[in-house]
């Protein structure tokens, strides 16, 4: 059976099938320890589930509008403006399942053949598949540690052409952790009003795991001229531990936009499941206690993963700002990330995901959406299978 060309070009995700190697080993009874998840690791909070529930019983299980209820989409707006000062109505908003489809909806909507996608690297390893399955063209912006793996102005005025339309920008950072103050993004700002054409599309799904006291700050509530060009995307999975709820959403700054993209979610999954909407709602409405609540224990997983991996002298570590990753360099062993992912899930037991598929092939990026005791013990292991510092 022939493919399109388009999806003999994509790459599978590797996460998801370094995941799967992790359940199947543990499945013969192999002891792994599996830091490659991207999900929390605290179950939903009881009060989200019992808002689906009661949506069950009153029979709240029939289509929904494309977009999601208007129930939800006004919870959107509230938390935008509440916790962004970003005025949005209902009918800019479009939920769909996870902030991963919002994007690629987003992206479908905005691109035509050979427009370029600007995309700060390392980068979460499902962007530029999107690009390439629309027709976009990826254009990657290479960061690393000296710059705290952050563009910066000069960055990207480089890369800007007349055939760039969209820049990603995803802070807190999956893979690397990497949060964009207020002041850094005036200056990418004072770059961008150079170039009208170009749209900024926020990956906003980590802005309640940021660290160390610092706020989260969206590019779009900084400049009226540049709100008007800013696709916010956020999703209840990170904040909320509700992964499997699947549901994110795109805030248009035009309703033509939001039309489009719902246009496009009509014609392939149409509404999010509708019962799980409510859960959303009790969410956004109340659940920033709970969301504040496990930022607190994956801050604390963090600074207790950066000490121990001390002990291994050819791993060196960045300070992540947000998110529940550490973006490790492996330069030292020699080895590629590749390999020494390999290594580890082989011989020490322990599921990491390579840097290659980020766009790096110095780099592992390690999760701490585990326990501490599983962070202990992992450490002792990946020090047991590298050389250790004497």
């Amino acid at each position: 059976m022939e493919l399109s060309t388009k999806i003999l070009a994509v790459k599978p995700s590797v996460t998801l099938a370094i995941a799967a190697k992790a359940r199947e080993m543990k499945s013969q009874g192999i002891d792994v320890i599996s830091l490659s998840a991207g999900e929390p690791d605290f179950d939903t909070p009881d009060f989200i589930k019992e808002s689906a529930v009661e949506a069950l019983r009153k029979g709240q299980t029939k289509y929904t509008p494309v977009s999601g209820t208007l129930e939800l989409r006004q919870a959107i707006c509230r938390k935008l403006k509440r916790d962004q000062g970003l005025d949005f109505s209902p009918d800019q908003i479009v939920v769909g399942t996870g902030a991963k489809h919002a994007i690629f909806n987003v992206l479908f909507a905005l691109l035509n053949p050979g427009d370029e996608v600007l995309i700060p690297s390392p980068y979460w390893l499902s962007y530029p598949e999107m690009v390439t399955v629309i027709g976009g063209v990826s254009v990657f912006l290479p960061t690393c540690e000296s710059t705290g793996f952050k563009i910066t102005p000069a960055m990207l005025e480089k890369a800007i052409t007349p055939k760039s339309k969209v820049l990603i920008l995803n802070s807190p950072s999956n893979p690397t952790g990497a949060v964009y103050s207020r002041e850094e993004l005036l200056a990418l700002i004072q770059v961008m009003k150079k170039y009208p054409r170009l749209l900024v599309l926020s990956d906003e799904i980590y802005e309640k795991l940021i660290f160390d006291g610092q706020k989260h700050c969206s590019i779009a509530q900084l400049d009226s001229e540049i709100a008007k060009r800013t696709i916010v995307v956020n999703g209840h999975s990170k904040a909320y531990a509700m992964t499997g709820w699947r549901l994110g959403y795109a805030a248009c700054p035009d309703k033509a936009l939001a039309k489009a993209v719902e246009s496009i979610q009509s014609h392939s999954t149409s509404n999010p499941v509708s019962f799980t909407q409510a859960g959303g709602v009790a969410a956004l409405d109340r659940g920033e206690a709970e969301a504040g609540k496990m930022k607190d224990v994956f801050e604390k997983r963090r600074d207790l993963f950066l000490s121990l991996l001390e002990k291994i002298d050819c791993f060196t570590t960045t300070k992540p700002g947000g998110a529940f990753y550490l973006f490790v360099n492996i330069k030292k062993t020699g080895l590629s990330a590749f390999e020494v992912s390999k290594r580890l899930l082989e011989e020490a037991h322990v599921a990491v995901i390579p840097g290659e598929p980020f766009g790096s092939a110095e780099h592992i990026r390690l999760s701490y959406a585990v326990s501490e005791k599983e962070i202990y013990s992992a450490v002792e292991r990946m020090a047991n299978c590298f050389k250790q510092k004497k």
